[in-house]
């Protein structure tokens, strides 16, 4: 009696499996259909948030039951956090409403949790497509040529806000190593920032390489290049700069931790989140579309056709990667970092 019991609640098991895959994507295909999704923008256009949002839009919906479309929606201001704040408290809960996030999502919340109004752990990444460092580049008008000719000649760095990483690397930078460095801050973007380079308004700013590459790749060109990068800070040396010094050599032992904690933004890369509340199944089919669209030749042909690079990582790497970098933030270290890039432990 027991064996027939057990076989019998083994078939319904099985039977189970078997409707609810159809069922599941069924469901899903019928919340998308007809319907569109907005991927928010946190800066202005042109910049590598941008391009990158822009080709999600562009092959994510292929790759969802329901083929719904997809768009952007840029909302710039406070560095990239209002759009934080606005898709974690604001935005739709209903899978219709995600973000390409800063790659600052993590140190924001940890160092300025008064303006940060949400919880990274709690926003659901569907995945990334690259992993960047921060690398400073200046003008050579300037007559910097290596980083330590900072130590004795001023120059003035350009980004969009405190809690971006174009500030806070070059910020941590000045600090630790002793350059002379001012920041106007409130350029919408990097775009924005690099015209201001280009005009003479600032010599100096922090963006990934690729942002570099894909914009004024003539910059760096022939023996008396316009600008030169001369600095990054990563997990690694970014592939194509072997020869730029990375932050964490050259600083004290002490200072290492520091540096390991704001290096802590690029694995983050150029990916979508989803804010919490989103219902899990819908975010299991997001986070397979995000994958086979990461696996998609077109994919991959419009990002070569940008100079954008394809690295991928799952949606639950990146959420691994953040809840770790939470966990794993000490105090002290936390209290240190704002110090030197706020000017304040509070």
């Amino acid at each position: 009696m027991y064996s027939r019991q057990k076989a019998a609640a083994a078939i319904a098991i099985a039977a189970a499996s078997i409707i609810s895959t159809p069922t599941f994507a069924a469901g899903v295909a019928d919340l998308y259909k007809g319907r569109t999704i907005t991927i928010a923008i946190p800066y202005g256009p042109g910049g590598t948030y941008d391009k990158y949002g822009s080709s999600f839009a562009n092959h994510l919906g292929r790759h969802i039951p329901g083929k719904p479309n997809v768009i952007v929606q840029h909302r710039p201001g406070a560095g990239g956090a209002k759009a934080m704040n606005y898709t974690y408290n604001v935005a739709p809960k209903n899978g219709t409403f995600g973000m390409v996030p800063l790659d600052a999502a993590v140190v924001n919340q940890l160092l300025r949790p008064d303006r940060m109004r949400y919880d990274a752990n709690k926003f659901q990444w569907l995945g990334s497509s690259n992993q960047t460092n921060s690398v400073m580049v200046v003008r050579s008008d300037s007559g910097v040529k290596k980083w330590q000719d900072l130590r004795k000649i001023e120059v003035v760095g350009a980004n969009s806000g405190k809690t971006n990483s174009g500030y806070m690397n070059p910020k941590l930078m000045s600090v630790l190593l002793g350059l002379k460095m001012r920041f106007v801050t409130g350029y919408k973007g990097s775009s924005r920032s690099i015209l201001a380079i280009e005009q003479g308004e600032a010599q100096m700013s922090s963006f990934n390489w690729l942002t570099w590459d894909s914009k004024v790749p003539h910059w760096f060109r022939g023996k008396n290049p316009f600008a030169r990068p001369i600095l990054q800070n990563g997990v690694d040396k970014d592939p194509e700069l072997p020869h730029v010094p990375m932050l964490a050599d050259l600083v004290k032992e002490s200072e290492k931790p520091l540096v390991a904690f704001i290096a802590s933004m690029g694995p983050i890369g150029r990916g979508i989140t989803m804010p919490p509340g989103v219902p899990k199944h819908v975010i299991k089919a997001l986070r397979k579309a995000y994958d086979d669209m990461n696996a998609d030749p077109a994919f991959e042909a419009e990002l070569k056709k940008r100079r954008l690079r394809l690295i991928p990582s799952s949606g639950e790497k990146i959420q691994e990667i953040v809840r770790k970098a939470l966990t794993a933030s000490s105090p002290d270290v936390i209290k240190r970092v704002r110090k030197v890039i706020f000017g304040s432990t509070s």
